[in-house]
């Protein structure tokens, strides 16, 4: 779930920076300079790619692997069971 919210973070961002570059024509956000617009686009970019890269939920579990229970000493040990380690 978290690189979900990361990647809506970083569109939004790249949403903000061409609203504050003048690429949809001059739009007024409440009489907030272009530029501070453009800054906080690129932060929300930033905080975007950290989060979608820190995410857990794409990561795929580890499986587990049998490992051999032996029962003796040298040449005459034998596995009797596995165990998951």
């Amino acid at each position: 779930m978290n690189k979900v919210v990361g990647y809506v973070l970083a569109v939004v961002g790249l949403v903000v920076i061409a609203l504050g570059s003048g690429f949809f024509g001059e739009v007024n956000l409440y009489g907030i300079d272009s530029l501070y617009v453009s800054v906080a686009g690129v932060g929300l970019v930033v905080v975007g790619v950290i989060v979608s890269l820190k995410g857990g939920s794409g990561r795929v579990k580890k499986q587990s692997e049998e490992i051999p229970i032996y029962e003796g000493v040298g040449k005459k040990r034998k596995i009797v069971g596995y165990r998951r380690g």
